[in-house]
């Protein structure tokens, strides 16, 4: 989503195509710090990678490659599980960090309104810090903001390349869309 105020550091990095575009990752020794949803190139991923993250490109861990295939498989179309994919948030703000780890939660295809996420956060009145904090998740898709929408089912926002139509395209791939709210479930 939106770049962080400052680049987060990473031990490595690595591009990998999928059937949406090339896409990125960065990985600390926790977990993925950093995903990137692809951009209209692969240079262009390149670069919006390097303006969020200080790496170097590396062979990923067995973790992170176990995450690669699954991301990849998921972009396909398969139902896959990214909430097990771990996640390094060490170095954000505490509340981001319990938006992040409620919005995990959303099941494959449910959709939340941000004013849901903020209660399962344990905020029920922070519904616009939980947008903030949504407009900078570092890793997209695997901390799934495209399944938060607006009040009355309204799609809300959504910062990465393609905006509504890239969320729109993540909800359908999963069995949800923007136009009829699918019943809430969370884990």
């Amino acid at each position: 989503m939106n770049a962080p105020p400052r680049p987060r550091a990473a031990l490595g990095h690595a591009l990998f195509p999928t059937t949406f575009g090339p896409c990125a990752l960065a990985w600390s020794a926790r977990g993925l710090v950093w995903f990137q949803l692809p951009e209209s190139s692969e240079d262009k991923t390149q670069a919006r990678l390097a303006t969020c993250v200080t790496s170097s490109a590396g062979a990923p861990p067995a973790w992170a490659r176990e995450a690669i295939a699954q991301i990849t498989r998921y972009f396909e179309g398969a139902n896959e599980d990214l909430s097990t994919i771990a996640v390094d948030l060490d170095e954000l703000p505490p509340f981001h960090r319990k938006v992040y780890e409620a919005m995990r939660r959303i099941c494959r295809g449910q959709v939340f309104t941000y004013a849901e996420l903020a209660a399962a956060a344990g905020s029920p009145q922070a519904f616009r810090a939980v947008g903030q904090a949504m407009a900078r998740n570092p890793i997209p898709v695997v901390i799934p903001c495209h399944r938060v929408v607006a009040a009355g089912g309204k799609p809300g926002g959504f910062s990465a390349t393609g905006g509504l139509v890239t969320k729109a395209r993540l909800l359908a791939l999963e069995g949800a869309s923007l136009s009829g709210r699918a019943v809430l479930a969370i884990r």
